[in-house]
Formats: C-alpha cells, structure tokens, sequence
C-alpha cells in the first residue's frame, strides 16, 4: 500500500471518529440509478468530477463553485457528477455535495474513502446515490461487508480495483460497477492499458465497467470504449478545462456537433 493512501487511510480513522460524534438523519428518499444513467448515455456515459485538489497534482481548481460546475456538467451531457469528500487531502466537504445535490437531477457519487458504514449513512444524508470503495484500502471481511451496508442503504457501489487479484475480490463480493483505475498507487503512474487487461478478464460477464484516471483526449475515450468500458470517470481533465461542453462533447464520442 502506497504512503499517500495510508495516509489518508489513518486520517480516516479520525474522521470516522468525528462523525459518529455527529446526529445524522436517516434519510428515505430513493437513490438516482448510476447504472441506468451510464447506459443511457451511448456511446459512453461520463461521471464528471469535481475536484478541488489532488495529492499527487496539487491545486487543480481550489477556488471552484461546485454548484455551477455541477450544472455545467449536467447541461452538457454528462451521465453523473462525482464529488470529493475529503477535506485532508482533496480539499472536499460534504456541504459540496449536499449543494450539488440540490442543484441537479444526475446520480451523484460520493467520492471518498470509505472505511465505516458511519461514512456510508453520511453520504446518503447529504445526497449520494453511489459511494466508493476501494479495493486495495480494504480487508476482503470490511469490504464485503461495507458492500452490504451500501446496498442495504438503497445506494449503489463502484468497486474500485486496480489489477487482476483485486477484480476477483471485486467480483467475489457481487460488484455489478466495476472501476479501473489506470493509476497505479504504488508508483502513482498512469496507463489505459490497464483499463484493457482489465477488460479482457473472463471474470467479467455483465458488470459495468468505469475507466478511471488518464482520460485526457477522444482518442484515451476511443481506447477504452473499444476495451469494453461502458463509462468514464474524469476529474483533472474537466477541473482544467476552460470550456466545459467542449470538453464533456468530445469525451462523449459524439458525432454530432455541440452547441457551445
């Protein structure tokens, strides 16, 4: 396990400890499908994230307005909106989550690491309808049974593996969305030929598949759609982009032009 990732792993047991200080509401309303969002969105279905800060890149866009970048994502094409949570090492809150929630009508991700089921009911109270975890942050007992929690909670889950052994836990739990990340946390390099060796497992049957990191260009879309990837998660790129429905058309694979 890569120092970056145990390190917000351990700032996590504090965090955990914070919010089981806290009154949070049991919430009923029913989660947005992330699973029919992507599928509807041929050829590829984008979760477009909004990301303050990064570990491993620094100050991508501190100063951003989530709302309004939220709804340029939705107004734009996007299938769903991911929000960082994390506050240590991201820059994110949940209030940046409960605001977009408000402000569009696409399944939102609550992107964090999640380690306790206390993290799973904050994430539904302030509007989540998917919450991650990660594979290689957890134990096979934890991660099941986190899976469990979620699911139970009426929330979907993206199961976030990097190689083989971790799609095999993925797959062993039920995940039915399947995240790639191209960006290995030991090294923290970036390749979508991850994407694509992942892809060719005879593990996978129907899940949905989510490529993440690295997505820069169409022709990074065009690679991973050919793999078999049903959807795309893009933070950095959309962050830095200075024309958002460019951006978010282009990733898209559309053929038609898009009002800009």
């Amino acid at each position: 396990m890569s120092s970056i990732l145990q390190r917000i792993l351990d700032e996590k047991i504090n965090e955990v400890e914070r919010l089981k200080q806290e009154s949070i509401p049991d919430v009923s309303r029913t989660p947005i499908s992330l699973q029919a969002s992507i599928r509807a969105k041929a050829p590829i279905g984008i979760i477009a994230e909004i990301k303050r800060h990064s570990p491993s890149k620094g100050a991508l866009h501190e100063n951003v307005n989530p709302v309004e970048q939220a709804k340029q994502y939705e107004l734009a094409g996007a299938a769903a909106i991911s929000v960082l949570t994390d506050e240590p090492f991201f820059k994110g809150r949940f209030e940046d989550l409960a605001a977009v929630r408000e402000a569009v009508s696409i399944p939102i991700l609550c992107k964090d690491f999640i380690i306790d089921p206390i993290q799973i009911k904050k994430a539904k109270s302030v509007g989540a309808d998917v919450i991650l975890l990660i594979v290689a942050a957890l134990s096979q007992e934890r991660l099941q049974a986190l899976y469990m929690e979620a699911k139970q909670q009426g929330l979907e889950v993206l199961v976030e593996v990097h190689d083989e052994e971790e799609l095999q836990r993925a797959v062993e739990i039920g995940a039915e969305i399947i995240g790639v990340n191209n960006r290995n946390l030991l090294t923290f390099d970036v390749s979508l030929t991850n994407t694509e060796r992942i892809a060719r497992s005879s593990l996978l049957t129907n899940q949905l598949l989510i490529s993440e990191s690295g997505i820069v260009s169409r022709e990074d879309v065009q690679v991973v759609k050919q793999a078999g990837a049903n959807g795309i998660l893009v933070g950095e790129t959309l962050m830095k982009s200075s024309n958002i429905a460019k951006t978010i058309h282009e990733l898209s694979l559309r053929e038609t032009e898009a009002t800009l």
